[in-house]
């Protein structure tokens, strides 16, 4: 019987040889039917092996894939990760996954692996010189979920354009304005330019300008101002803690809390005694903890810096025709527009009651009489 591969005759660090077909064809030729079938079967069963193995690997890396996209799209919804954000980070790992149990399969198969890997690499340079624009507005979509500079609901100003945040996609953010025009604006410069959020801090300062007449009382006109400012409950009267944020999430966290254990007590109607158990001394560890972490908070606010933030009238500016008061005051970032445009229209009706007039151009003309016998 004649040997079935070729003799490699180069020292063993060179390279092998690669045989080449005709002399494969002629070996073949040369080999009875018995052993042409015993090599043919040979190969068939090496391959339905391999097949096998490949498939029993695919749905076992499926379901493993599928578990794994649970676990993580779970963790991300319990720790209340952007939906955005979640989205993407969801369907980049299970894009990965895929990919390593592809490679996988490939491998179990007896295919070579490499060339696959340069092929995809060579693909992957191809587009990615083809969408060079498309990949930097992907990359901005990611930084923005990453560091999160603006959320959906918030109002922004940037490159040329002011609305309320949509939605924030891989690629672009569509903001609506207020006459509701859709705006779509790719990420790509959002992530690199400048960028007003609006909404960003829980408190904003509203100014007006007032302007009186010559010879008014300006301390009337300021008395009158800040009446009016101080009996509008949406004005900060004096300070504004640094902690009112944390405050309104504490807030919100012990309404979601209280709507958990709402929902357990119905859970526990149904499983019994062990379950009221259990989370009986869970809810008894929570209240201690709970304890504890107040005693520190109330430790803590003794040393939280408190910013005064009440209204203010100065004078501005003394005119050609007009006596200009700046006027300062304090609200909340969801209130701005609505107290601005109230306090004009109440400014303008209560001045004029406390005896303040609003001046106005105006040109004094003098004639002289002249003589007409001269």
């Amino acid at each position: 019987m004649l040997p079935l591969q070729l003799i490699n005759t180069q020292p063993a660090d060179s390279a092998q040889i690669v045989p080449d077909p005709r002399e494969e064809l002629e070996m073949l030729k040369s080999l009875s039917f018995d052993e042409v079938m015993d090599k043919l079967v040979n190969a068939a069963v090496d391959f339905a092996i391999h097949l096998v193995a490949a498939v029993a690997v695919f749905y076992i890396g499926k379901f493993i894939i599928g578990k794994l996209y649970k676990m993580a799209r779970t963790i991300m919804v319990h720790r209340k990760v952007d939906r955005s954000l979640t989205t993407f980070a969801l369907s980049l790992i299970k894009i990965v996954l895929y990919f390593v149990l592809l490679i996988m399969v490939i491998g179990i198969l007896g295919l070579e692996t490499s060339s696959f890997l340069a092929i995809f690499a060579s693909a992957g340079v191809a587009i990615g010189l083809a969408l060079s624009g498309t990949l930097q507005n992907f990359a901005g979509g990611v930084l923005i979920l990453l560091l999160k500079p603006y959320k959906i609901g918030d109002y922004i100003e940037a490159q040329g354009y002011a609305g309320t945040v949509k939605e924030i996609q891989i690629f672009h953010t569509i903001i609506t304005t207020y006459d509701n025009k859709s705006i779509i604006i790719p990420n790509g410069g959002l992530s690199t330019g400048s960028i007003n959020n609006w909404n960003r801090e829980a408190f904003r300062r509203v100014d007006w300008s007032v302007s009186i007449s010559y010879g008014d009382d300006v301390e009337t006109a300021r008395r009158t101002i800040l009446d009016i400012l101080l009996n509008d409950p949406r004005v900060v009267k004096e300070y504004v803690e640094e902690h009112d944020d944390a405050k309104d999430s504490q807030e919100d966290n012990v309404t979601d809390i209280e709507r958990h254990d709402e929902a357990e007590t119905q859970q526990g109607k149904k499983h019994g005694w062990l379950w009221r158990l259990f989370h009986r001394r869970r809810a008894a560890l929570a209240a201690r903890l709970e304890s504890i972490s107040e005693e520190h908070r109330t430790r803590l606010e003794s040393y939280i810096p408190r910013v005064r933030r009440a209204p203010v009238v100065v004078l501005d500016a003394m005119a050609d025709s007009s006596v200009n008061l700046k006027v300062r005051a304090w609200v909340r970032t969801s209130d701005y527009w609505t107290v601005y445009y109230e306090m004009n229209e109440t400014f303008y009706n209560e001045l004029p009651k406390a005896g303040i007039s609003f001046p106005f151009p105006q040109m004094d003309v003098h004639v002289d009489h002249i003589d007409a016998k001269s």
